[in-house]
Parts: structure tokens; sequence; C-alpha cells
């Protein structure tokens, strides 16, 4: 599918396929293009080129019947502040063309948490709370597929935990779930991941299978002065390296080797190396090594056709 807003490729001919009963996640930064590729197969965008099959129905030939299996729950809370949490539910509901919804609400109330809560105006609610509400919307009509656009994005830790809790029982109960988000501590839940960038896909496997593609070994080191020392490592060695909080996360080939040649540089430069190990490869460190890799490539692309 591809998708350009003026000359802006928002989605650059990306193609794969998600099992049922999986939960398929898409991974990248802000402007990725997730949002964009989410909204194209809710068939709220038209693609400019290409289309999907969803549940075997095509989605520019088929987009009404589609919505009747599939909910949507956006990135920006989209439900109405002065209704309810019921009222709010009984909205979607008639939306749907629920009629016998209240023994369903009851339930999604009760799955969500959210059943003392139900006479709150939704514009009260903590945030955790009314992407809660929102999800109970987006399944009112029991739809097989629920694609959610960054659903824990600026909710606490607690309710994004429990969050995720819901969505693991939904995955239980045989939904399939198309989720995108910048965390990478999140796509390990994931059964498949689709990394993307700039409107690219750039890698779509397993979890173990994308940390398995990077065969460097990670060295982390902790030392008295972090950011002079990624500054050497960068300047000064062909390694690459991380920086994550108060750490830094080298890939080598040789970790031995790489850690002489890195004790070494520090000595010169009257840096103490306080820790040091190595640790598994994280889907972070194949994530940032993937995007500096297509980086170099476009940056010799770029070079060789300057110099044609």
């Amino acid at each position: 599918m591809i998708k350009t807003f003026d000359s802006l490729r928002a989605v650059d001919h990306i193609s794969f396929s998600v099992k049922r009963k999986e939960v398929f996640g898409i991974v990248g930064p802000d402007g990725a293009g997730k949002t964009t590729l989410i909204r194209m197969l809710c068939g709220l965008v038209q693609p400019d080129m290409g289309t999907a099959s969803i549940l075997g129905l095509d989605l520019l030939k088929q987009g009404g019947l589609i919505k009747n299996e599939i909910g949507y729950l956006s990135q920006k809370f989209s439900l109405y502040s002065d209704l309810t949490v019921d009222e709010n539910i009984e909205f979607f509901a008639e939306l749907h063309g629920v009629k016998k919804y209240k023994e369903r609400r009851n339930e999604l109330l009760e799955f969500t948490r959210l059943t003392k809560f139900r006479k709150f105006l939704a514009g009260k609610l903590s945030g955790g709370m009314k992407q809660k509400l929102a999800l109970a919307c987006t399944l009112i009509h029991k739809p097989k597929i629920i694609f959610l656009d960054e659903p824990t994005t600026g909710v606490d830790p607690v309710s994004r935990r429990d969050f995720w809790k819901i969505l693991s029982e939904l995955h239980n109960d045989g939904v399939t779930i198309v989720i995108s988000t910048p965390y990478m501590d999140e796509a390990e839940r994931f059964n498949t991941i689709a990394m993307m960038n700039q409107g690219k896909l750039l890698m779509c496997e397993s979890p173990a299978a994308i940390k398995a593609s990077m065969k460097e070994s990670i060295l982390e080191v902790v030392t008295t002065d972090l950011r002079n020392t990624y500054r050497l490592i960068s300047e000064n060695t062909k390694y690459e390296s991380q920086l994550f909080g108060d750490r830094i996360d080298v890939a080598v080939e040789d970790p031995e080797s790489g850690l002489a040649t890195i004790k070494l540089l520090l000595q010169q430069n009257n840096i103490v190396l306080k820790d040091q190990r190595i640790k598994n490869v994280s889907l972070e460190n194949v994530f940032i090594h993937v995007l500096k890799s297509a980086d170099t490539a476009s940056t010799h692309a770029k070079d060789d056709e300057v110099n044609k």
C-alpha cells in the first residue's frame, strides 16, 4: 500500500500478512507512518495505490462489510466528554446497530474494571480510564479484529499495565489485535512485529527472529563520564553505540577485543570504567541498528548518485 500527502510519502510500498488470533504490532518512532497505515486498514484513509484483504473481504470494494467486523481505537481520546461512561457505550452500540446491548455493556464494564465509574462523565476520567472506556466502546459490537493506534501513549505505568492485561484476555478469547506503539518494551508482547520508519517497512518477524538477526554482541558499559565516553567511542571506533540513561550499549563482533579497545580509549582520556557486562540483544538494540544501517545505505546511495 502507498499513501502520499503532498511531497511526504507516509506509507511507502508496505505489504504484510496478519494471522488470525495473533497480536500484530506496528512499531516505529513518531512520523514513521503507523497512524496512516492503521487508518487505511480501517477504511478511514484511501490509499493512493494498493489494497488489503481483511477477513477475506476487499478493503476498497467491500469496506462497508469490513467495518461491521472490526473495531478501531484512535490515538486520541475521541469519545463524548459530556456523556457518562454508560451513555458513551450506549451511543456506540446504537452506532453499530447493536439493539440488545445492556448485558454486553455490563460485561465490558466488568471486563475493563469500570463498573463503579459507569455514571461518571467521560471527561472526568483519568487518562488510563478513558482508554479503557474507548476500548469498551470499540468492543461493543464484538469485532473479530481490533486496530489500536498507540493506545498506551501518555498513560501512567499502572494503567498501561492494566490495559495490557485486558488486551491479553482479549487475545486469549480469540480476538485478532493489530496495535501500534513507539514503546519497545511493549513490542516483546507481540507475536509478530512490523518495524517502520519514514513510511517504510524495515522488518516483519517474530521478536525472537528480529533479535536473532543482529549478529553483533552487546557490550554494556558504565563510566564516570558517560557523554564523553559515548562521543569517544563514536568518533574513534567503528562500533555502533547507543546511549541508554546511565549506560552505553556497544555493538561489537568480538566482546574481548571490543572491551580492550574501549578500556584503552578511556584510559587515554582519564575516564574510569565503573562496570561492564555482555547483555542479551534487545529489540531496541536491533531497531536502532537497523535505522542506522538504513541511514548509512541511504547516504551511500546519495553519494553514488552525486558522483555519477
